[in-house]
């Protein structure tokens, strides 16, 4: 099994939100459907602009807590590194 780690943000430079999730496909739906009421569907954070990929539970876990306690400067950062466009990379995925 797969574990992930993900930024959504409502837009380039927008709002952001860090989670973490067993099944990214399904996730994004949640939070793109509203599927999911709290920050993201008030916020409208809906746009997957980066994610990776964890061999364990334990391991998503801590790296999204890790993430959570970032400055902004640096998960922005992150995102340009590896999508410098910030496209949706929710296309990768099929969804």
């Amino acid at each position: 099994m797969t574990f992930y780690v993900y930024m959504l943000a409502s837009r380039r430079n927008g709002t952001l939100y860090v989670g973490q999730t067993d099944n990214l496909v399904a996730r994004i739906w949640q939070h793109r459907t509203g599927a999911l009421p709290g920050f993201t569907e008030r916020y409208e954070v809906k746009r997957l602009v980066w994610f990776e990929r964890h061999a364990t539970r334990e391991a998503a876990f801590t790296r999204e807590r890790r993430l959570k306690k970032w400055n902004r400067a640096w998960k922005l950062q992150l995102i340009e590194q590896a999508n410098p466009d910030w496209h949706d990379l929710a296309s990768e995925l099929h969804l």
